[in-house]
Formats: structure tokens, C-alpha cells, sequence
């Protein structure tokens, strides 16, 4: 089992290269706003609630996965309501299973992710849209980044298409298409 950890800033295009890198490999993608979304449904963002299902969904659902040998791309924010060492429990749970965690870390220069807030598809899954809240935001996102696991590989997606970052993710994971 492999787990693909692709995490950065918002704007970054964690669900665009974690699409595209679904299609390259076969692998399911698990992308953050599934879990956020259905909880936000129900509670407030970074409400007790809220913090304690949502990481209990994103960790059941990858030791299951890891469990039953199901590889998964695995989209994540790094942000101030989710525990510092959520990574380093999620790399012994897939470790544990004899899988490997692979961390990509998506770059973005503040000018792109700023013109990238206005997207019509970040409404879709609620994302944020506002350049204010993200400015005010950005240094307790900087911290939560900087105290990441070191990444396999880092890709600036201001540079790169989505399809060419997840290339050089599959390439530099060494990551062999399901059934091949």
C-alpha cells in the first residue's frame, strides 16, 4: 500500500494534481474537502466537534485503506486546527501496515495563489476565496508548513501543469500504476 501525503497551501492545487495523479496511477483519491465538507454540514469549523471527527474520519479511513492494501493520494492542508503530529501518525499507521508514505509538498508563489482564490471550481467544495482571509491566515499556514515531515518531492504548481507535477511525483515515488 502506498499513501500519496500531497499537502500545501491553499491555491496550491492539491485536488487538480491529485486528480491527475489518480489517473496516471489507478490509485483512489481521498482529498481533504470530503471529510471537511460533510462535517461542516453538521459543525463549525475548528469547533471541538468538528476537529476531533475529522480527524477520526481522515485516520480510520487511511488505516482501513493501508489495512486492505487499498494505495490512496491524500490531499492535506496544513493549518492551526489540525494536530502537529497528524502526519507522523499517519506515516506509523500506513508504516505499521507495511506500506509507504510518500510526501509531496505543492508550492505556489503568493501573486498565483492569490488569482487562483477566484476560481469558479474552489466554490465548489467551499474552498477559500477571499484574498483578505488568506493574508491573515498565511503566517499560522507558514508554521503549520514549516513543522511538515521533509517531502520526497517539492513542486511549484506555478510552474509545472498539474499533469507534468504529477509525473514527477509518480516518478520520483517510484510509483508503478495499479496493476502493472
Amino acid at each position: 500500500m502506498e499513501l500519496i501525503f500531497l499537502y500545501g497551501h491553499a491555491a496550491s492545487g492539491k485536488l487538480t494534481v491529485g486528480k491527475a495523479l489518480a489517473d496516471r496511477t489507478g490509485y483512489a483519491l481521498f482529498h481533504n474537502h470530503l471529510i471537511v465538507d460533510a462535517l461542516l454540514a453538521i459543525f463549525p469549523f475548528e469547533s471541538p466537534e468538528f476537529v476531533r471527527l475529522r480527524e477520526a474520519f481522515w485516520l480510520e479511513t487511511i488505516e482501513t485503506a493501508a489495512r486492505t492494501g487499498r494505495s490512496l493520494i491524500f490531499t492535506f492542508a496544513p493549518e492551526p486546527s489540525v494536530a502537529a503530529d497528524f502526519p507522523e501518525r499517519v506515516a506509523r499507521i500506513v508504516a505499521a501496515a507495511g506500506g509507504r508514505v510518500i510526501f509531496a509538498a505543492l508550492t505556489v508563489p503568493p501573486h498565483e495563489q492569490e488569482r487562483r482564490l477566484a476560481n469558479a471550481d474552489r466554490a465548489r467544495f467551499g474552498k477559500l476565496r477571499s484574498v483578505d482571509l488568506l493574508r491573515a491566515l498565511r503566517p499560522g499556514f507558514e508554521r503549520c508548513l514549516a513543522a511538515m515531515p521533509a517531502a520526497s518531492v517539492t513542486i511549484d504548481t506555478g510552474t509545472l501543469s498539474p499533469d507534468e507535477a504529477a509525473a514527477r511525483i509518480q516518478a520520483i515515488g517510484r510509483i508503478v500504476p495499479n496493476g502493472e
